[in-house]
């Protein structure tokens, strides 16, 4: 059964990304792995222990399993458990690489997290967190904004730059659309000095059509000087229910202005979830197998 891992630090800011994980996993139908990643705290003062002793290992993954179950019945009701949501309470001293640990056990093909609406990206614990996860993980990372509320997916809007790493991207993203029965929006946004022709547009068409086939998907073109603004009003004409992007290797007007100013600027465009993508056939593969 394919899995969406969602990860808490019980923060304000995770409740409306457990509401959406719990309900986007209904809606695909999916098993649902509500994780949270803790450290042993220090003992006498030194954290040079090699082992922490057997009882506090014990005690805690007891006490941490009980507080998430706790932070479910709260913002999820009574009625939340179910054979395919699964609690999993993980210790790593370092909140990153414990997700990724999770996500590499129950073979997670999607990580969801909270992330603050109305203000920059969010990283779960202080420090930049999310941001390590959205350039480690081994599959796509969906971030939700704190005020988002969960409704069918129906419209998804991927930003491309006609590059081979998007073909392969977006045709993981039918995979999922196709069981969401969305609609997708492929647009490229670029200044007229910055455009790469219609030749490349149906050179990648082309290529896309090569590795999948799908009726609901359409290709849109937009100049513009300002590519975040016309991206904002875009996703509010398309009524779009996610924006999709790809994380880039290399550089490009992409990677330089969405990722790093849509991120920042996420109170612009208010609700709509980001979903991030890795540009690296390795994720890409997993991705593919996870599937």
């Amino acid at each position: 059964m394919k899995t969406i891992l969602y990860c808490t630090d019980y923060s304000e800011n995770s409740i409306a990304a457990l509401k959406y994980a719990y309900h986007m996993a209904k809606q695909m139908e999916t098993r649902l792995v509500i994780s949270h990643v803790f450290d042993y705290p220090t003992i006498l003062g030194t954290d040079n222990l090699d082992e922490p002793f057997p009882h506090l290992d014990k005690n805690a993954h007891k006490s941490h399993r009980f507080k998430l179950k706790k932070f479910c019945d709260e913002h999820l009701g009574s009625s939340w458990q179910d054979p395919n949501v699964v609690l999993e309470a993980y210790e790593d001293k370092s909140v990153v690489q414990g997700i990724i640990s999770v996500a590499v056990e129950w073979h997670a093909y999607l990580i969801i997290l909270g992330i603050k609406g109305g203000s920059a990206i969010r990283e779960m614990i202080m420090g930049s967190t999310t941001r390590n996860l959205l350039e480690k993980a081994p599959c796509p990372v969906l971030s939700i904004p704190s005020d988002a509320s969960y409704m069918p997916i129906k419209n998804i809007v991927y930003a491309t730059d006609f590059e081979e790493e998007d073909i392969y991207a977006i045709s993981k993203l039918i995979e999922m659309a196709q069981q969401l029965k969305a609609a997708i929006k492929v647009v490229h946004i670029s200044t007229k000095d910055e455009y790469k022709g219609e030749m490349q547009l149906e050179w990648f068409k082309e290529m896309l059509n090569e590795k999948v086939s799908y009726s609901k998907i359409d290709f849109e073109l937009l100049f513009t000087e300002d590519v975040f603004e016309t991206l904002r009003i875009y996703l509010g004409d398309t009524n779009a229910d996610l924006v999709v992007m790809l994380e880039r290797e290399h550089k490009g007007i992409l990677k330089n202005v969405f990722h790093r100013d849509l991120v920042k600027k996420m109170e612009s465009y208010g609700r709509v979830p980001l979903l991030s993508f890795r540009g690296s056939n390795h994720q890409l593969f997993y991705f593919k197998q996870a599937l």
